[in-house]
C-alpha cells in the first residue's frame, strides 16, 4: 500500500490531486508529460485525459524542448496554485509542528 502524502490526504485521492501535489513539490523544475505521469504515480493516458483541463486552467506552462520531448512546469502565477501552495505548506508546517511536539514529548519522557 502507498503511503498518501499530507496535500493528497486532505485534497482527495484524485488522478488530478496526484498530478497537482506532484508538481506543487517539485515547483521549481520542469518535466515531460511521461515524468509527470511517473512520478504523480498515474498512467500516462491518465495524464492524457487531464492535459486539456491542465492546459486551459493554466496549471501548468509549456517552459521549454528537450530533442522532442516537451517539458512543461507548473504556473506559480497563477492565483488558484499560488492558494494550492499556499494550502500545501500549511499542511506541511502543521506536520512539522506536529513532529517537534511529538520529538519533545519523548526527550522529556
Amino acid at each position: 500500500m502507498e503511503d498518501k502524502s499530507l496535500f493528497v490526504e486532505f485534497m482527495g485521492d484524485s488522478p488530478m490531486m496526484k498530478v497537482m501535489d506532484y508538481l506543487i513539490t517539485e515547483r521549481e523544475l520542469d518535466f515531460s508529460i511521461t515524468d509527470m505521469a511517473e512520478n504523480a504515480r498515474i498512467g500516462r493516458a491518465t495524464l492524457y485525459r487531464l492535459w486539456e483541463d491542465l492546459i486551459k486552467n493554466k496549471i501548468i506552462l509549456h517552459t521549454r524542448d528537450i530533442g522532442k520531448a516537451k517539458l512543461f512546469k507548473l504556473n506559480t502565477a497563477n492565483d488558484k496554485i499560488k492558494k494550492l501552495i499556499e494550502i500545501y505548506d500549511m499542511l506541511t508546517l502543521e506536520e512539522l509542528k506536529k513532529h517537534s511536539q511529538m520529538q519533545k514529548i519523548e526527550l522529556t519522557a
